[in-house]
Formats: C-alpha cells, sequence, structure tokens
C-alpha cells in the first residue's frame, strides 16, 4: 500500500536539509529521501554569501558553522593580461562581511543532523526510481532492496540527479579545487582573477586559502597530475604575486562544469537548488540561491496553507515569487563566464574599460555588491 505525506523532499543534501528545517513545526507531515546513506566526505571549498549567513542562523545551524567559517571582508576583481579592477568591501556595502568560506561536507552534515532532529521523517539510502506529477504526485523509491511508493500534496525536487529533460549546456570547463598556502596573510580577502580559460577564485581559508581554479578539462586533469613544485609554479603564474609566493597545496580535486535550469513546475512538483538550476562556480551564486529558493519556498507554504499546497495557482505564484532571483543569478553567471573566458583584445579592453568604471563608481559598485549579498531582494 502506497504511504502518504504532506510534502515529501527528494534530495537530502544541503538545500533539501534547509527547507526540512525551514518546516519544523508547520504541522505538516514531511518526508525527506536522500540516496546516499553516509555524510558527504565533500570538502570542497564553498562561499556562503551574508545573506545565506543570517538564512543558517534562522534555521539554528550558524553557530555550530561560525568557528569554522572565514569571513570575507574585500572582494577584488581583475584581469590577467589587461587592466581594470574593482574592490568591494563589507564596510562600504554596509556589511560586518561579503560572505564566508566554509567546507560543503561540514555544512551538509550540519544540515543533515539538525533536519533528522526537526521531527521530519529523514529516510537514507532511499534512490528515487521514478516521479509522476498529479494530485497527489507519486514518487516511486528503494530503500534496504524495497520498492516503496509515496504519495504527496507536494513533491519538492532538490537534487538534479531526480531531473532528466532541464535546459542544458557545456560549458567545455572543468573546476580544480585546492587548499594553498602562501607567504603572505589573506587579510579575509578573496581575489576573482579572469583568465582566458576561465575565472580563478582565491577565496580565504583559516591560515591559508581555498582555490577555485577553472580551466579547460585536459589541464584540469594535467594540473591534479603534476607534482606539487609545478603545480604552484603554474598558479603563481596565473594569479601573480598580490598573495606572495605559494608555498604549499593539498586536496586537489576536480569537477566538470555545466549548466543546467528547470524552468517549470509539474502538477504539484516543484524543483529547487540544483534540480532547479546548475550555475558556474563564477562569483559564487549557486548554493546561495538554492538557499534562497528553499528558504521562499517554505515561506509560501507556510503563508499558503495545507489546502493550496501544490495547486497550479500555488505553483505559479512560487514561480512568479522566484523568477526575478533565478533569472538575475543564471544570467548574471552566465553572462560573467561569456564575456571573460576569451582572450580577443576588443573584448579585452572593453572589459578593462567596464572594471574601471564600476570601480570608480561607488553606488553602483555597492548595488552589485548587495545583489550578491541578498539577491533579486538586496
Amino acid at each position: 500500500m502506497a504511504e502518504t505525506a504532506d510534502i515529501v523532499i527528494a534530495g537530502g543534501g544541503p538545500v533539501g536539509s534547509a527547507l526540512v528545517l525551514a518546516l519544523t513545526d508547520s504541522g505538516l507531515q514531511t518526508v525527506l529521501l536522500e540516496s546516499q546513506s553516509a555524510k558527504s566526505a565533500d570538502r570542497r571549498p564553498l562561499a556562503l554569501s551574508y545573506g545565506s549567513r543570517l538564512v543558517l542562523e534562522r534555521l539554528g545551524i550558524w553557530p555550530a558553522l561560525e568557528a569554522a567559517a572565514t569571513p570575507i571582508r574585500l572582494i577584488h576583481v581583475s584581469q590577467r593580461g589587461g587592466f581594470g579592477r574593482v574592490a568591494m568591501s563589507a564596510g562600504e556595502s554596509g556589511l560586518p562581511d561579503l560572505g564566508y568560506v566554509v567546507d560543503y561536507g561540514r555544512l551538509a552534515a550540519l544540515l543533515a543532523d539538525a533536519a533528522a532532529a526537526s521531527g521530519a521523517s529523514c529516510r537514507y539510502g532511499a534512490q528515487v526510481d521514478a516521479w509522476q506529477g498529479g494530485n497527489p504526485a507519486v514518487l516511486q523509491y528503494r530503500q534496504a532492496g524495497e520498492q516503496k511508493t509515496l504519495r504527496a500534496a507536494l513533491a519538492v525536487m532538490a537534487d538534479g540527479g531526480a531531473v532528466s529533460n532541464a535546459e542544458s549546456g557545456d560549458y567545455r570547463q572543468c573546476a580544480v579545487t585546492a587548499r594553498v598556502v602562501s607567504e603572505r596573510p589573506h587579510n579575509n580577502t578573496a581575489y576573482e582573477r579572469f583568465t582566458p580559460q576561465g575565472p580563478l577564485a582565491l577565496l580565504p581559508d583559516g591560515e591559508g586559502w581555498a582555490l577555485v581554479w577553472t580551466t579547460t578539462p585536459q589541464r584540469a586533469l594535467q594540473l591534479c597530475a603534476v607534482e606539487a613544485p609545478d603545480f604552484l609554479a603554474q598558479l603563481q603564474a596565473e594569479f601573480g604575486g598580490r598573495a606572495g609566493r605559494f608555498t604549499a597545496v593539498t586536496a586537489r580535486a576536480t569537477h566538470a562544469l555545466r549548466r543546467r535550469r528547470t524552468a517549470y513546475a509539474a502538477d504539484h512538483v516543484v524543483f529547487i537548488g540544483n534540480a532547479a538550476q546548475t550555475l558556474h562556480p563564477v562569483a559564487g551564486q549557486g548554493f546561495n540561491l538554492g538557499l534562497r529558493d528553499a528558504w521562499e519556498l517554505a515561506g509560501q507554504i507556510l503563508e499558503g496553507g495545507a489546502d493550496a499546497l501544490g495547486s497550479d495557482a500555488w505553483l505559479q505564484a512560487y514561480l512568479r515569487r522566484r523568477s526575478v532571483d533565478r533569472g538575475g543569478g543564471i544570467g548574471f553567471t552566465h553572462g560573467l563566464v561569456s564575456l571573460f573566458s576569451n582572450d580577443l583584445p576588443p573584448l579585452r579592453f572593453a572589459r578593462g574599460m567596464g572594471l574601471a568604471l564600476l570601480g570608480s563608481m561607488p553606488p553602483l559598485k555597492n548595488f552589485l555588491a548587495r545583489r550578491m549579498t541578498f539577491g533579486a531582494r538586496g
């Protein structure tokens, strides 16, 4: 016999777990299904905006994360081989910090533990095999070798693997992530340096740096295979001397980059986080946008009540609620990659002029900083 619930969330990563926490004490029967049976060991650096910190504070997660989070108080943007730069500071933007660097795995584990303790039914090792919209929505999943069926007034897809017909594109780039040490302190400064092969981000992380280096797939493999001194020499040549001499590197890994967008909601089914959009890591907007998806969806659920849950009017209201923020985040990151990932002299000059102009206009610069921090409602 099929089990029933008010809400089923497919995907127990940070975004799905955050939605569970945001619905605590809602009175709605919530079930979370996550295919992984163990906590994530992924130590990729993750850039949280100050706006995301405020959401995590409301969810009760931030106190346990704060000690291991490194604040970002200045962001320096430049391009290799061209003039123009922008420096955005927390003080100029009226914020205590612009953002924070944390371990993805640590954040995911804290959210998963809190979700499991929230009173929701969190089922790990539960693989969703199929889903179907309708009133109610129906999910088929396997757990411990047993096939099960779950019907819910609202199915929330928070796992990108559950979506097969999204609009997608291949950036033909990979991100190399690592931890590096340099001879100069970071002073809570993050660097975003655009190169012809892709952006290179150097983020303050503890006493060292978290590196997110976007390049071609072939070079990404080479960078992960070479000895540490060779890697550091190539990084030095690409980044320059602002951080001083790089002296050590650990935790190298590479990740293919694609963009994906699911621009619709099925009958009694809604998409959030990586199931709704997958962004390029430039400017660090992906997780922050997904967390706002979960927070806004929880608000819609609590405001609308159980009777309207998942109806067409309800779903369309949620899509309208998120359209500007999602569209802006996707367009902003894709536009940056398209504009900066080339070495054409006219574009290099135009980029330099744009960066110089932005750097000389504090109101526009601070407007951009707040949008990156809080999304469309910043």
